[in-house]
């Protein structure tokens, strides 16, 4: 296989919106009733516009990538057969409700055997309840899974195991694991402002940072709970008045957006800014410009990683490099959260009896353990049934070296020894 996609590929049209009509590795149409028995369709949901769209924005490469190695190109061999593969691509227009009619349209219309889904719980959330309602395996990842697994509950505080539903990503034990050390390496006065919305990503954070917090040695100051497009002066002087010197959250990115400026008009400027779900992706960069300098995140894959693919060998270094080139575009995380997914459902389907058995399929999405372009994924120990856990790094936006503005470089490894440091953990203002 061809090792980078043309860049011309992109450009002539291998987007999102062509991939939704439903083209598939064997050209059929998607429309097909489940009396076509030698094929398997795999749904995938992602919020390829709207304001959660940098997640997404890599989806179309990695699903044409996908398309093109021998499992998929080739089709899967299950039970002594071989079975055809159709990926069908759905826009969630980052709205839960479109989420949950794309779930449902999958399911109705397209038949699909497997739907996988990435991006936030306002996309994951939705997909996996209705497929746990209907009886579809799913995957799901890039949403923390407090967030996904106890905002689905019918009562968060007696929570029971999803059937159909499983996840891989971080969990807030992760984060602290990743934020905490960062922490310890600049001179603080050790209280800890939070960012919190009212959303399910807000709520969870809201709920468990605070012992991981205190545990730690440091203070817990609450924002306050707050809606989208709110305004941040109340928030930010109350930051100011507790003399908060480092800074967490778990906004949408236009929020963060507009709290970071005021905040640096009024003068607010914490020593460590440590941030999730925002400043993820390069293009989060560019709305704050040198506002971003030394801000730290985490990152759960990046061409740093020492992993490599399940499904064709290639390395996530390679993986980066080959979307750089096609696309024009600095490498984002999600890349490798949304290849894995596809690695998961060729595991599940070809260790199965049948595709069409979707308890046995499910079942076997609780149990897998194997290495791929995320590392190494074990869905049978993690926090909760059905969830596996990544180790991520710490890392900063640091002024760029070569053709991008801003690089994430890994400062922290503390979580994952494995992937070498990259450079000097820098307070976020001196």
């Amino acid at each position: 296989m061809d090792p980078s996609l043309p860049r011309r590929a992109l450009l002539k049209g291998v987007g999102l919106g062509a991939l939704a009509a439903g083209t598939s590795a064997c050209g059929s149409s998607g429309e097909k009733s489940r009396a076509d028995d030698n094929k398997i369709v795999i749904g995938y949901v992602s919020p390829q516009s709207g304001p959660l769209g940098s997640f997404a924005s890599g989806d179309a490469f990695v699903v044409d990538r996908v398309r093109r190695t021998p499992p998929y190109a080739r089709g899967f061999r299950v039970g002594g057969k071989t079975y055809q593969i159709e990926i069908v691509v759905k826009d969630t227009l980052s709205d839960p409700r479109q989420a949950t009619r794309a779930a449902r349209e999958l399911i109705s219309h397209h038949h699909a055997d497997m739907i996988l889904t990435s991006s936030a719980p306002e996309t994951t959330n939705p997909v996996a309840t209705v497929c746990e309602e209907q009886g579809i395996p799913c995957v799901a990842t890039v949403v923390p899974w407090e967030a996904w697994y106890f905002s689905r509950q019918a009562d968060p505080k007696k929570p029971k195991p999803f059937t159909y539903t499983t996840m891989f990503f971080l969990g807030v034990d992760q984060f602290g694991g990743c934020f905490v050390p960062m922490w310890e390496r600049v001179s603080t006065n050790k209280v800890v402002a939070g960012m919190f919305p009212d959303d399910p990503d807000g709520n969870a954070f809201r709920e468990a940072w605070p012992p991981i917090i205190e545990k730690a040695g440091y203070t817990w100051v609450d924002g306050g709970s707050y809606n989208e497009g709110a305004d941040f002066e109340a928030m930010i002087s109350k930051f100011e008045r507790d003399s908060c010197e480092i800074f967490i959250n778990a906004p949408l990115p236009p929020d963060f957006n507009r709290m970071w400026k005021q905040a640096a008009k009024r003068g607010f400027r914490p020593r460590l800014a440590t941030v999730a779900k925002v400043l993820l992706f390069p293009s989060d960069t560019l709305p704050l410009g040198d506002l971003v300098n030394n801000i730290a995140t985490d990152s759960w894959w990046g061409p740093y990683m020492p992993n490599r693919s399940s499904l064709d060998g290639e390395t996530a270094k390679r993986f980066a490099e080959a979307y750089q080139s096609a696309s024009g575009k600095q490498w984002l995380q999600t890349l490798g959260s949304v290849y894995s997914l596809f690695e998961i459902a060729h595991q599940a389907f070809t260790t199965v009896d049948t595709p069409r058995d979707r308890k046995a399929v499910a079942a076997r999405l609780r149990t897998l353990n194997y290495s791929g372009m995320s590392g190494v994924l074990d869905f049978s120990r993690g926090p909760v049934p059905g969830v596996a856990i990544q180790q991520p790094v710490g890392v900063q936006w640091k002024k760029g070296a070569g053709r991008f503005p801003y690089e994430m470089m890994v400062v922290d490894n503390s979580l994952n020894p494995a992937v070498p440091i990259g450079a000097d953990l820098a307070p976020t203002n001196p």
